[in-house]
């Protein structure tokens, strides 16, 4: 099977008769560039040590000024690894007196390195709610995934986290962690991978957690080159396609998300963000020229990747989107 250009747009027109509208902005995300410690298999956004693309300050201040103006409920911070931004430290000690919801998505393993030891005192301080990726509670398969040793090093940093409240029963310090398949297939039942993750995790480790997000791989950065040298492609879509479900459309993460890139170009979402695919349809496409009222009711620029976020139980940055 091959999946043509658009062929997204014909499936959901077939299925909705009209195209892909937002209904509000919910979700502030900012991706802070592509530099990273790590240089995971699976990243969409081809993140590493060499990553060059880093936000600057104008760019920065612009969102910040959006944010006091603007109610926006979350504050969604990402990269690569954000807290290697030279300016993030700053940044949330603006964004955590706004009393929104502030979530940082780290690594975990940078938490163990020089320079960084001391981020986890500083969330905590700040309330930040923290989400990382653990592809697999297997060692073996998450290092086959994001690199050599790290699984060990995210144990490391979970335990730091808990001592200091991360993950508690009635602890306001969250800590989140996200599964994404480690080969060409889709994600099994979110709650069914929650209950094996927490008792594995509690049972081996001492560790807890608060939620398991569910994240269906996209067909983009280095997955689709996987996918190409694996020849699993072009199965991997059809099983996309095939895994269609129409009422995960009302809750993917495009419909209430704004996602900022780097240099300040405007995205429906992190993935279109990888795909070099502004906003359009006469909506502003940069934060310089944010329009609240144009940007909340926005047509949604769509393409093949889109079958990722409406297969199965749907995936969204905050897991599953369908019951």
């Amino acid at each position: 099977m091959t999946v043509s250009p658009g062929s997204f747009k014909l499936h959901f027109t077939e299925k909705a008769k009209a195209p892909l509208f937002s209904h509000s902005i919910d979700i502030f995300q900012l991706n802070l560039g592509n530099r990273c410690n790590l240089a995971c298999r699976h990243c969409h956004v081809s993140a590493g040590p060499g990553g060059k693309n880093i936000m600057p300050p104008a760019i920065l201040n612009k969102c910040l000024e959006i944010l006091k103006k603007i109610k926006i409920g979350t504050i969604d911070i990402t990269g690569g690894s954000p807290e290697m931004h030279p300016q993030f430290k700053g940044f949330i000690q603006e964004c955590a007196p706004l009393n929104r919801r502030l979530i940082v998505r780290s690594n975990l393993a940078i938490l163990t390195e020089p320079g960084f030891r001391d981020f986890p005192e500083f969330y905590a301080k700040h309330k930040v709610e923290i989400v990382s990726s653990l592809p697999s509670f297997d060692e073996q398969k998450t290092d086959r995934q994001r690199g050599f040793g790290v699984f060990q090093k995210i144990i490391q940093s979970m335990k730091t986290l808990n001592q200091i409240g991360y993950g508690m029963p009635n602890s306001s310090l969250q800590l989140h962690l996200v599964h994404n398949p480690t080969g060409a297939y889709l994600p099994a039942s979110q709650k069914s991978l929650q209950n094996e993750y927490a008792q594995l995790l509690k049972n081996k480790y001492n560790i807890l957690f608060n939620n398991l997000f569910c994240i269906t791989n996209m067909p983009i950065g280095r997955y689709l080159d996987y996918l190409k040298q694996s020849d699993n492609y072009e199965e991997y879509m059809e099983s996309l396609v095939c895994a269609f479900n129409p009422s995960a459309l009302d809750n993917i993460m495009c419909k209430n998300t704004i996602s900022i890139g780097w240099d300040g170009t405007l995205y429906d979402c992190d993935f279109n963000q990888m795909l070099h695919l502004p906003i359009d349809h006469g909506a502003p496409d940069n934060i310089m020229n944010f329009d609240y009222e144009k940007l909340k009711k926005r047509q949604i620029v769509v393409d093949n990747h889109c079958f990722g976020c409406t297969a199965g139980a749907g995936s969204s940055c905050q897991g599953e989107v369908a019951g």
